[in-house]
């Protein structure tokens, strides 16, 4: 059987794009349609969620490792920068969000968290927009959660704060 590029082991946090940080618990042997499959078998503990992955499609489904320091301080870094919000429909505005955040690509899905971030002395979001920033931001906090060997919770606190510095010198230069 082909190896893959990149390989992972039991224990191991990984990022899977359409669904964020899981670990991998167990590599298994399955027989499936006749071919026998080497499968990671990967927990999303917050989705309760158990996904089996073939070992061999793993990078074709963007499967990765977490991501680097410097894509780290990167991601933080964009959380400090300047919102932008296009002036497009929102239902497109919604879909290029998503695709942001199913990407798996950090800096992206720091993107979206800052564009949708709200200071409390702001008009009130709508519904949707509010799902989207808790889903990216939640996405966001779990990797950075993982990275630093925190939990999620504290991991949000800190991109809330970091927010909450930068957002007042557009929000005021905007009024």
């Amino acid at each position: 059987m082909a190896t893959s590029a990149i390989s992972f082991d039991v224990g191991d946090y990984v990022v899977y794009p359409k669904h964020g940080v899981g670990r991998v618990i167990e590599l298994q042997n399955q027989e499936i349609a006749g071919m026998q499959l080497e499968l990671y078998v990967l927990r999303f503990e917050k989705e309760k969620m158990t996904l089996r992955v073939p070992v061999n499609k793993a990078e074709s489904v963007g499967m990765r490792k977490l991501s680097s320091d410097k894509t780290l301080k990167e991601a933080m870094e964009t959380l400090k920068g300047k919102p932008k919000v296009k002036r497009t429909m929102w239902s497109r505005r919604a879909q290029e969000y998503e695709a942001k955040i199913n990407s798996g690509d950090l800096v992206s899905i720091a993107e979206v968290t800052r564009d949708l971030f709200r200071p409390d002395d702001q008009p009130e979001q709508s519904y949707s927009e509010r799902q989207i920033f808790e889903a990216a931001s939640s996405r966001l906090a779990r990797e950075l959660a993982a990275m630093e060997k925190t939990d999620e919770p504290a991991a949000l606190k800190k991109i809330l704060d970091v927010l909450k510095v930068s957002a007042p010198q557009w929000y005021e230069k905007a009024e």
